[in-house]
């Protein structure tokens, strides 16, 4: 013998019985346990079957599980756990564990805790049954049959029976997987249906949420452009104002250069103007002193000037500091107080200027007397029209600048024009053209807005007729199971009438019509009266003749049938309408004429009653010779009273009725599923055409918008071009005018020069000796001139700090009553004070540079003054022929001064500009100038400009006015909830298919490994069938060949010389070999390394004993055998004997015995107690 896998040993404590450790050592072979009843040798079953896994306590003959744990006796008191260990032996491998003894353990305590171990280690049950499988122990452990389990194969139904052989064959692994698929499936669905309801609740959602979507996202793709396209023209600006200031830098400096030279070449030709020409001297002096005077009264004046802006600096921080809080009320009326104090000190001031005014206005009457008598001294003599000379040249200079000015202004004005006209006619264009594409909007909706009514008027028309036809098929199907159950339940009931009257057996006999509820039509209502009138004679077979009812009861008879039989042959109407009550024959008809006769026989002592039972009962006392039935199937009639109830109605012409009605609801039903498929897949096609147009309309109603809009820009834009050009035009006239009076007057200037050159010359001669008298009355003049400018400065500094303070006292009561409107506008007016700030300080900057520039220059013209004082005489001479280069270097440093001066104004026009671009960089972008020099240019529309761009999108921000900031990030996360819910739909979808071809898988697999296993079991029943039963015959039959998954299996046996096949009318020893048989069947196709029996041949006779040990010693070399039995000849079969016994008031013990194959007799003597340790 070789066993791959055997039970090694058994150890059991506190289990049932068993207190103290009990250690039963077992080898391959047949092990038998022996003892007197109730020693508790079952136990040793229960404990095998237990620490397999048993849940069920019915499984180990218990009420609940804790029924296991040793309750204790008189002598032994109760345990708190029981606990089994099952020693494997797995020397070969079988098992999948690397060990090769295997010992599992279960244990429960008191508290209802249990566990289990396998080799000690901690585990689960799930783990052990896993473990087994492989080696052909099932989940349901077939290999263990307990007592009582041999009937329990008999009566079990043929579902349970097949439930042994998917035990043995591993099956039951697959139908747990099948299970828990369709857990899966079943959770899948339900998955689906609220995935499904979440998609549409959230679908519902998006579509408000789209249009504010759109709008934000068009809103940010608007602004976002604006601000591209901003940054982009600050980026270039940037740029060009940093070259312009490198550029007016180098300009700045060729000019300080050019001048440089300019005033070398002047005062080189001063020089020589005063050695050489007396005349050209005195004209520089004037000149000189004219220059020195007005530039210093210029440094006076912008001296004064600072001081006001230096003033006006304080009352901006005074201000400043006044709108800061509520607290300024305090600081007001101590600044009041102050600029009241300092308004009274600064008129002391002015009064003090009026002496010194009236000193200097005698100075100067006294100056007015010298300068008259100089005039009268000198008369025609003066240079006068050296002056006026001069003077005419520079204004006809500047006469000239400004006509080139305005020509080049009127080219501008004509340029610009012209552009503009040129965008005028294009606006037109656009115009008409959009216009055109808004009439032909019009003529594009209708259609598109009336196919979309009529669209969705059909969609919801088939959304009805969808609704319809599933009303129509869900009742089609009611309709179609409730007469498929009456088709049933009406050929089930003939059936059962047929088999009772015995009419299968009879069909062979001619003349046999059938039974009496095939033969009749009852009308509906009427089939209890029917059933209850007839009586007996619903079992009866109807037969056409005498003869024919002869070999009909014959056949009976031989059959064993209790039936009875109906004969048409002499049969004669005597039927008479009752008296009382109505009759039942006008409620049934017979199918062939020949039945009439007996319906009339039968039913012509019949009355019927349908005013209910309590009319019966009094007819029936009154008439207790009648038969009253009642429409409910109560009878009443000398044989006795019978309450109705339960009948069937069944009859033949029912049947076929139905079965008529059947082919009906079945053609119903695929019709109605038919226009249930068709009418859903309409409504589906509808609801994509209604989607179709409703995408079309919004795109017309966008495409419609966007040119409204555009037409309304368009507009905007047509009007302020027109009104552009009517300013340009009015501007263009201007020119024209001012052109030709300066043109006029430049040709009258020309005309006067000739004429004060010629006078030039004549004067040369008298300027010399007026040198001198002019030369210190213009010192005089200077002196006094100088007193007087710093007079009036010093007058006009404090007027102005007069009107200053003036000016801050009536702002400060003005802000002291207005405190509340301070405090509204005080952001406002802090940006105000800000920018007012900033501009005075560029004014005081400017100024302090003019100033600097003034002192520069009166240092200068003193020092160029100074040396054509000295060189005057010299320059007589050469006078004549360096005049025209003189004046041309005037004109030269004339313009170049100018040159300078808007070069000025410029470089503090492009600096005032870099900065406030900046700020507006940093402010507005939130980016550094650095950061923006290389941004890429935004593509724009083909023929717009950036200006354009920019006003176009500014307009289209206005016109869409306040949006939903959040719609688009609502928009998007729902969206995204909503593709992520279609991902969740579409893994579900795939889930589901997924898991029913799984369940095909699984179904496929039970079917292939079931009828494998049900081939052999047949084949092997049929052969220990036969050999525990010579010359019987024993067969397993399918309930249901067509459903493999769930057909049951029917056992039929027949053993030699009985002609049954039923196991009920098998003896008791016949039906224990049989189940057997059908047990040892399933042990011989499926193996197990082990088997457990308890009693299993208790009802077996000696011959039949016999039988059953032949068929252990079959077994005995292939798989270990566990029996318990009470039987001395399966004592003599055994390799190893186990005793269990139980001393009154204790436990059960063991005691062991190994006995050679030879010696089939157990002696007491032999058998010696096993200490239990």
């Amino acid at each position: 013998m070789s066993f791959l896998v055997f039970l090694k040993r058994l150890t059991i404590k506190g289990f049932k019985s068993f207190a103290d450790v009990a250690a039963l050592e077992m080898e391959p072979g047949v092990t038998v346990v022996v003892g007197p009843n109730g020693s508790g040798k079952s136990n040793v079953v229960d404990a095998i079957a237990w620490v397999l896994g048993a849940q069920a306590p019915s499984s180990v003959r218990a009420q609940k599980m804790d029924d296991v744990i040793f309750a204790g006796t008189a002598s032994k008191p109760a345990l708190g756990r029981a606990e089994v260990s099952l020693t494997i032996d797995n020397e070969s491998g079988l098992l999948p564990i690397e060990f090769s003894e295997v010992t599992i353990t279960r244990t429960l305590f008191r508290s209802g805790d249990s566990e289990y171990s396998i080799n000690n280690s901690p585990c689960r049950l799930l783990d052990i049954q896993e473990l087994l499988s492989d080696a052909g122990v099932g989940r349901q452990q077939h290999v263990i049959v307990s007592q009582g389990q041999i009937d329990a194969v008999l009566n079990a139904r043929p579902e349970e029976r097949r439930m042994i052989i998917e035990d043995a064959a591993g099956i039951l692994k697959y139908r747990k997987r099948k299970e828990k698929a369709e857990r899966r499936l079943k959770a899948t669905e339900t998955n689906l249906n609220r995935l499904g309801d979440l998609q549409r609740e959230v679908r519902r959602q998006l579509r408000p949420l789209e249009k504010q979507a759109e709008a934000a996202r068009r809103h940010g793709d608007l602004i976002a452009e604006l601000t591209a396209l901003r940054l982009y023209r600050a980026s270039k600006e940037l740029i060009e104002l940093r070259e312009r200031t490198e550029t007016e830098s180098k300009q700045r400096i060729d000019l300080t250069r050019q001048e440089s030279e300019l005033k070398n070449d002047l005062a080189r030709l001063d020089t020589e103007v005063v050695a050489a020409e007396a005349e050209l001297s005195a004209r520089g002096g004037d000149e000189l002193s004219d220059q020195l005077v007005q530039h210093e009264s210029l440094r006076e004046r912008a001296k004064g000037l600072r001081g006001i802006v230096i003033e006006r600096l304080r009352g901006i921080e005074n201000d400043r500091r006044s709108a800061n809080s509520y607290q300024i009320v305090l600081d007001l009326e101590s600044e009041i107080a102050r600029s009241e104090a300092e308004l009274a000190a600064l008129e002391v001031e002015v009064a003090s200027f009026v002496p010194e005014s009236e000193r200097l206005s005698l100075l100067e009457e006294e100056l007015k007397k010298e300068r008259d008598a100089f005039g009268l001294k000198w008369g025609d003599g003066m240079p006068i029209s050296e002056g006026l000379a001069s003077e005419v040249r520079g204004e006809l200079g500047a006469l000239r600048s400004s006509v080139n000015e305005i020509k080049i202004e009127r080219d501008g004005v004509t340029e610009r024009l012209s552009i503009l006209d040129a965008s005028y006619a294009r606006l037109d264009i656009e115009a008409r053209k959009l216009r055109e594409r808004l009439s032909e909007g019009d003529v594009v909706e209708e259609p598109l807005v009336a196919e979309m009514l009529e669209v969705e008027s059909q969609a919801s028309q088939s959304s009805q007729d969808r609704d319809s036809a599933w009303e129509r098929l869900v009742a089609a199907e009611a309709e179609l199971r409730m007469i498929r159950a009456r088709v049933e339940a009406l050929a089930l009931a003939l059936d059962e009438a047929r088999s009772k009257a015995g009419a299968n057996h009879l069909a062979e006999i001619d003349g046999v019509l059938g039974t009496l509820l095939d033969l009749v039509e009852i009308d509906a209502g009427y089939e209890s009266a029917f059933e209850a009138a007839a009586g007996e004679a619903l079992d009866a077979v109807v037969v056409q003749g005498t003869d024919q009812a002869i070999k009909a009861i014959e056949a009976l008879k031989r059959g064993s049938f209790n039936a009875a039989v109906l004969s048409l042959n002499g049969i004669t109407s005597n039927f008479a309408q009752p008296d009382i009550g109505t009759s039942i024959r006008k409620h049934v008809r017979a199918r062939i004429p020949d039945v009439d006769e007996l319906l009339d026989r039968l039913l012509s002592q019949v009355t019927l009653v349908t005013t209910g039972s309590a009319t019966a009962i009094d007819l029936a006392i009154a008439n207790p010779e009648r038969i009253i039935v009642t429409t409910e199937g109560d009878r009443f009639g000398p044989s006795g009273w019978r309450i109705g109830g339960g009948r069937s109605g069944a009859t033949g012409a029912a049947l076929a009725e139905a079965e008529i009605r059947l082919v009906a609801a079945e053609m119903e039903r695929t019709d109605a599923k038919s226009a249930f498929e068709e009418a859903e897949k309409r409504a589906f096609d509808l609801d994509q055409e209604v989607h179709r147009l409703n995408q079309s309309l919004n795109d017309h109603d966008n495409e419609f918008t966007a040119a409204a809009e555009a037409l309304q820009q368009l507009q905007s834009e047509r009007r302020e071009l027109a009104a552009e050009i009517n300013n340009l035009q009015n501007r263009a006239k201007e020119i024209t005018k001012r052109s030709e009076n300066e043109t006029t007057r430049v040709s009258e200037l020309e005309k006067r020069l000739l004429e004060l050159e010629e006078d030039e010359e004549k004067q040369s001669e008298v300027a010399q000796r007026m040198l001198q008298d002019r030369h210190q009355l213009d010192k005089k003049m200077e002196e006094i001139s100088k007193k007087r400018t710093e007079h009036e400065v010093r007058y006009a500094d404090v007027a102005a700090r007069k009107v200053s303070v003036n000016k801050r006292l009536e702002e400060q009561k003005n802000q002291l009553a207005s405190l509340e409107e301070i405090h509204s506008e005080a952001s406002a007016h802090r940006e105000q004070l800000d920018t007012r700030e900033a501009i005075n300080k560029r004014i005081v900057e400017a100024l302090d540079q003019q100033i600097s520039e003034i002192e520069t220059r009166l240092e200068d013209l003193r020092f160029q003054r100074q040396k054509q004082s000295d060189r005057v005489q010299a320059a007589v001479v050469r006078l004549d022929g360096i005049r025209r280069e003189r004046l041309e270097s005037e004109r030269e440093i004339s313009q170049l001064r100018e040159r300078q001066s808007r070069l000025e104004i410029e470089r503090a026009e492009t600096r005032l500009r870099l900065e406030n671009l900046v700020s507006r960089i940093r402010t507005e972008f939130d980016r550094e100038p650095e950061a923006i020099l290389n941004e890429p240019q935004p593509e724009l529309p083909s023929g717009v400009s950036e200006t354009n761009r920019i006003s176009e999108l500014e307009h289209d921000l206005k016109i869409m006015g306040p949006i939903n900031p959040l719609a688009l990030e609502e928009f998007e996360a729902l969206n995204e909830r909503y593709e992520f819910l279609q991902e969740q739909l579409e893994d579900v979808r795939t889930t589901r298919r997924e898991l029913r071809k799984v369940i095909r898988s699984i179904d496929e697999e039970i079917v292939r490994v079931f009828s494998s296993a049900w081939a052999e079991v047949s084949e092997h029943f049929t052969s220990l069938f036969g050999n525990l039963f010579p010359g019987g015959t024993g067969v397993l039959r399918l309930t249901d060949t067509s459903d493999l998954l769930s057909t049951g299996i029917e056992v039929e046996a027949r053993p030699s010389g009985k002609n049954v096949k039923k196991l009920s009318l098998l003896s008791g020893g016949e039906r224990s070999l049989t189940a057997l048989a059908f047990l040892f069947a399933v042990f011989r196709s499926r193996p197990s390394p082990f088997y457990v029996m308890d009693e299993v041949e208790a009802a077996l006779d000696d011959v039949n004993l016999h039988r059953f040990l032949g068929l252990v010693g079959q077994f005995r070399d292939d798989a270990q055998l566990l029996i318990v039995s009470h039987q001395k000849r399966t004592m003599e079969a055994a390799d190893c004997l186990y005793g269990v016994s139980m001393a009154p008031g204790g436990s059960s013990r063991v005691v062991s015995e190994r006995v050679e194959r030879q010696e089939m007799e157990l002696k007491p003597e032999t058998v010696k107690t096993a200490t239990n340790s």
